[in-house]
């Protein structure tokens, strides 16, 4: 893995780009009152522009699959030794790209100067990445083809960019599929909804000389943010369930062998076919 480009190098590559290019597009806003909708937007960007890029890394998903296939074929490997070697594996990488490209927009964009706050903003970044490989591989063992891969996860990633509150609030999306359930199986709106909290639940706001507001009836002005000071560590929460849970679910895809039922379900119902046809011939 460390030394195939392709993997989490070239990734690695775009995300400092993109962090590089929002961060210099949305610095020097300032910490003023009429900054906070500016600063979600560019959370909201980076957040949806990490995750929309780490398709880059679908062939390797891909061949590590085929690799896979492959040793279980051969009885040289089972569903758990491979979840467990990949999710070890990538861990390295994912933090390494996390932190790296987290650094230079946390810093560019000038959030909060803290220690807990940075690393708040690092883990989540981290385990939004995290839960995604876990899809990633979940939709490679599904089509094992780098063009059905890559639309089905723009796709998906799209609508999880539509339904995180941030285009429209959550409360007023349409309650049949939009908000239940997609709204609560996006990745964008747990980590954005956290990296806000994280920003601006405590702080406040002076509007004319003696007035001030708090930061969350601010931010609540764009977007939808719990003004407790556990919300954000609820969403991480959640983010760490979401990469338990897909991991889950991909182990259960590989011990029933789905794409070999699959594969059978379609070489019958051809048979099938192919039957009708000659029998009509």
């Amino acid at each position: 893995m460390s030394r195939d480009w392709k993997y989490y190098w070239s990734r690695l590559a775009l995300y400092m780009f993109i962090a590089l290019s929002i961060g210099t597009i949305f610095s020097d806003i300032g910490h003023s009152l009429s900054s906070v909708m500016v600063r979600v937007s560019a959370i909201f960007a980076f957040v949806s522009f990490v995750i929309l890029l780490s398709f880059s890394g679908v062939p390797a998903h891909i061949d590590e699959v085929k690799i896979y296939c492959h040793e279980e074929t051969n009885r040289h490997s089972g569903a758990m030794v491979f979840l467990l070697g990949q999710l070890l594996s990538s861990i390295p990488f994912v933090f390494l790209v996390s932190i790296s490209s987290s650094l230079v927009f946390y810093y560019l964009i000038g959030l909060r100067n803290e220690f807990s706050l940075l690393m708040y903003f690092v883990v989540t970044i981290f385990m939004c990445l995290l839960a995604n490989e876990a899809l990633m591989m979940i939709v490679a063992y599904i089509w094992l083809e780098t063009h059905k891969c890559t639309l089905t996860l723009a796709c998906l990633y799209v609508i999880m960019m539509l339904v995180a509150g941030y285009f429209r609030k959550r409360e007023t999306l349409p309650y049949a599929v939009w908000t239940y359930p997609l709204s609560f199986i996006s990745f964008h709106t747990y980590t954005v909804q956290g990296l806000v909290e994280n920003e601006y639940v405590g702080t406040w706001f002076a509007v004319g000389e003696i007035r001030s507001i708090p930061g969350v009836q601010a931010v609540r002005g764009s977007y939808d943010i719990s003004s407790s000071g556990n919300a954000k560590w609820v969403n991480l929460l959640v983010l760490l369930v979401m990469a338990i849970g897909y991991r889950i679910v991909l182990y259960v895809l590989l011990r029933l062998n789905v794409r070999k039922q699959v594969g059978k379900w379609r070489a019958w119902w051809c048979r099938i076919h192919r039957g009708a046809g000659a029998g009509a011939k």
